[in-house]
C-alpha cells in the first residue's frame, strides 16, 4: 500500500526521504515535487524500475524518460563528448529550467528506453527534489500523471492517476503547471540546437551561447503546462516532445528526448 509524507513537516520530511530512498533501492517508484509539477521517479540505473514507471504512465519504449541529477558535476559521470556550450549552458541555468540532451555514457548499465544513444539531462532547482537526489544519485522522472490526463499540482493528484503503482509520494504543496516547460536543448551535433523553447528564452540561452540556433520546428511553450501546446502533441504531457533531428548530428538518428518537467 503507498505511503504520503508531508513534506511540510520536518518529522514527516526526515522519514519521507528515507523511505523514498529505500522504495527506489527497491526499484519501486516514487512521486516527488519538482520545479514544475510532480514527478514519478525510478532508479535510472534499474531497468525494471523504469519500466514499471512507464507503465504506470501508459507509455512504452519510444517515449523515454529524463533523467534528473544532484549537481552540475553528475554531467560528466553521465554524459561523453559534453561540449563546452553544454557546460555552459549548465552552469548558467541549473539548477533551474534547462534540459540538454547529450551522448550518454556507453558504458553504463541502464536502459531508458529507445534513446538512440543520448540522454537528456537536468538539474531541478527544488529543495526536495535535490535532497533526494544527493541519497540516490539520478533519477529517471517524467510528469507523475497517465499519459494524456493533465499534470498532477500535488501529491494527493498524482496518487489519483497512479495509485498504487507508486510505493511513496512525497507531497510539499501545490506546484503550478503554469510554471512551464524545460527548455530543452541538443547538444549532440557541432551546434547546440533549441528543440522546445520553455521556461528558458532563446535569447537568455544565446546571452551565454552567441552560436545557438532554433532547430526546424521547434515548438513553443508560452502555454501552460498540460496543455498540448506546452508539451507532446500526442500526449500534452509538460515534460514531452516528439522525437527531433539534429541536422548537425549527422541524417538517420533521432536525438529526440523527453525533457523533465517534473519533472519532472
Amino acid at each position: 500500500m503507498s505511503a504520503m509524507f508531508d513534506c511540510s513537516d520536518p518529522t514527516e520530511r526526515s522519514e519521507g526521504l528515507a523511505r523514498a530512498q529505500r522504495a527506489l533501492a527497491s526499484q519501486q517508484c516514487v512521486v516527488i515535487p519538482t520545479d514544475t509539477v510532480y514527478g514519478i521517479a525510478a532508479d535510472a540505473f534499474a531497468p525494471q524500475a523504469v519500466a514499471a514507471l512507464l507503465a504506470a504512465k501508459g507509455r512504452g519504449r519510444s517515449m523515454p524518460p529524463p533523467v534528473l541529477i544532484p549537481r552540475v558535476q553528475t554531467l560528466d559521470g553521465l554524459a561523453v563528448n559534453v561540449s563546452l556550450e553544454a557546460r555552459r549552458l549548465a552552469e548558467e541555468f541549473w539548477p533551474g529550467g534547462l534540459t540538454l540532451i547529450c551522448h550518454a555514457q556507453p558504458s553504463l548499465s541502464w536502459d531508458l528506453g529507445d534513446t538512440f544513444g543520448t540522454v537528456a539531462l537536468r538539474m531541478p532547482d527544488d529543495r526536495v527534489a535535490l535532497d533526494l537526489l544527493i541519497l540516490t544519485g539520478p533519477l529517471a522522472v517524467s510528469s507523475a500523471n497517465r499519459t494524456g490526463q493533465p499534470a498532477a499540482a500535488t501529491a494527493a493528484e498524482a496518487y489519483e492517476q497512479l495509485g498504487d503503482a507508486v510505493e511513496v509520494y512525497l507531497e510539499d504543496g501545490p506546484r503550478s503547471a503554469d510554471a512551464g516547460a524545460s527548455t530543452i536543448v541538443d547538444t549532440t551535433g557541432d551546434l547546440p540546437i533549441v528543440v522546445r523553447e520553455g521556461v528558458i528564452s532563446f535569447e537568455e540561452l544565446r546571452a551565454v551561447v552567441p552560436g545557438v540556433v532554433l532547430g526546424t520546428g521547434t515548438e513553443a511553450t508560452d502555454a501552460p503546462a498540460g496543455n498540448p501546446a506546452s508539451g507532446s502533441p500526442a500526449t500534452g504531457d509538460p515534460e514531452d516532445i516528439t522525437p527531433a533531428r539534429n541536422p548537425s548530428a549527422g541524417a538517420g538518428r533521432a536525438d529526440g528526448h523527453l525533457p523533465p518537467q517534473g519533472s519532472n
